[in-house]
C-alpha cells in the first residue's frame, strides 16, 4: 500500500509539472538547452508546492 500511495503522489507531481509549469512545453535541439529548461521547472515546483500546501484552501461561496 505504501508503494503505490507514493507511485500515485509520483504521478500526480509528473502530471502537474507537465500541464501547470511547462515541462512538456520545451522544443529545443541541445542537451544544455533541455537540462536548462528542466532544473527551472523542478526549482519552480520546489518553490510552489510549500506555499500551496501552506495555503488554505479557500472554501466555496454560499
Amino acid at each position: 500500500m505504501r508503494w503505490a500511495k507514493l507511485r500515485w503522489r509520483i504521478e500526480h507531481d509528473y502530471r502537474e509539472l507537465k500541464t501547470s509549469l511547462g515541462l512538456d512545453h520545451y522544443e529545443g535541439r541541445t542537451w544544455q538547452g533541455w537540462h536548462h529548461h528542466v532544473t527551472l521547472v523542478s526549482a519552480a515546483h520546489a518553490f510552489l508546492t510549500p506555499h500551496r500546501l501552506a495555503r488554505p484552501k479557500a472554501t466555496a461561496p454560499a
